[in-house]
């Protein structure tokens, strides 16, 4: 009795490159359902709240003293509701990186990428350049959506700092994306990760408002969301940083997470 060989098929194994990471990042990123929903909130939230905005602001004209008046622009009513986006944009961040602790599919991801940092380096740049094109269509979208609701003050897309005013809100939750990874990658937890952005976001300012005028005047302006209204808000205001300066506070503010969460990467066992 003979037997006859069975041939195995030949696997061909390919090298580890950092668009191959990418590409399988971009997969996973669009294959979680919680990405669609999720971003698709941030996008309702800015058009939404920005149209409510601008009516509640055009129906009290009215009753709004002259320096009120006289500070006016189209443009930040339109783009208010990016307070209720980076809520969004930084929960989505943190479940990238926190469901695949849960599910166990980080160990699968860097036993495929063994030097690791490819993998962080993949999955912020990549969650970071979808936030921003988004987001900065998205700031046109609510902009454009909210000027007929201020009636004879509305204003068209000749307004000079709108450009500024369109690219520091996509800037802004941009960065707070990368925070959200870093945070991700930091503390492996979705719980964790999203109360300690939820901190930074929302309890640090309120208990800031408490501090002696001396302190509250020194540290709120380097909180995330003050330098985000440095950078986004058309009129200098007394009480935050010039647009320069809240730009290189949240840099700081992504980057230095960013590098810690590297560290911990690189030292740390899935």
């Amino acid at each position: 009795m003979t037997t006859t060989a069975v041939p195995h098929p030949t696997v061909q194994v390919q090298d580890v490159r950092f668009r191959r990471v990418v590409r399988s990042e971009w997969v996973k990123l669009w294959s979680l359902r919680s990405t669609i929903l999720t971003l698709l909130a941030a996008v309702t939230a800015m058009v939404v709240i920005g149209c409510l905005a601008a009516w509640a602001f055009n129906s009290n004209w009215d009753d709004l003293d002259p320096a009120e008046r006289a500070g006016f622009n189209p443009i930040d009513p339109a783009l208010v509701g990016v307070n209720l986006a980076q809520l969004a944009v930084g929960v989505l961040g943190v479940l990238l990186i926190t469901g695949e602790y849960a599910t166990g599919m980080i160990r699968a991801t860097l036993s495929a990428v063994p030097t690791r940092l490819p993998v962080l380096w993949a999955k912020a740049g990549l969650y970071a350049a979808v936030v921003f094109v988004l987001m900065t269509v998205t700031s046109l979208a609510a902009f454009l959506a909210a000027q007929p609701f201020l009636g004879e003050r509305g204003a068209g897309l000749g307004v000079a700092e709108l450009p500024r005013a369109l690219f520091g809100t996509a800037g802004y939750l941009t960065a707070i994306a990368v925070l959200a990874v870093s945070l991700g990658f930091l503390l492996r937890s979705t719980a964790g990760g999203i109360a300690t952005l939820f901190g930074l976001l929302l309890v640090a300012p309120t208990l800031g408002l408490l501090l002696p005028s001396s302190w509250r005047d020194t540290l709120l302006p380097y909180l995330p969301n003050y330098a985000g209204s440095a950078v986004t808000t058309v009129r200098p205001q007394d009480d935050l940083l010039s647009a320069q300066s809240g730009a290189l506070v949240l840099l700081a503010w992504a980057a230095i997470p960013l590098i810690a969460a590297a560290l911990q990467l690189r030292r740390r066992d899935a």
